[in-house]
């Protein structure tokens, strides 16, 4: 074999091993206390995002948060740098998701949602 298609095999190789490393390493890169998606219930006659029909593939903070007993998803940590937000998914992101689908269901830092018939606000909690 040819030393240029060696190098060239060997950077591939190289460049295929970061790209799966970049992939499952974030979830592994915690710092600090973590983050926690609640969810509460309301009364409101506001708009509100149906959630009634996604799944915790989709949605998995909320799901926890809607589903749990003290109404709180599992935790999530910040990544160091802000690196592990780039790769993975938040709360802040199904937060963000939901305002963006109902805009007018944006309440402060939360979200507005209706679940099996009850209403709740969605806010992401630091304790």
């Amino acid at each position: 074999m040819r030393p240029v298609t060696r190098n060239l095999l060997v950077a591939i190789g190289l460049i295929v091993v970061a790209l799966l490393a970049l992939g499952a390493l974030p979830s592994y890169l915690g710092t600090g206390d973590p983050y926690y998606l609640t969810a509460e219930p309301i009364e409101t006659e506001e708009p509100t995002a149906d959630v009634n029909n996604v799944t915790d593939r989709r949605y998995p903070f909320m799901m926890g948060a809607l589903t749990a007993d003290d109404g709180r998803s599992e935790g999530d940590q910040m990544g160091p740098y802000g690196m592990k937000e780039w790769f993975t998914h938040t709360p802040f992101d199904e937060v963000d998701a939901l305002t963006q689908r109902v805009p007018e269901a944006a309440e402060g830092d939360g979200v507005r949602v209706s679940y099996e018939g009850e209403a709740y606000y969605l806010e992401v909690e630091q304790p």
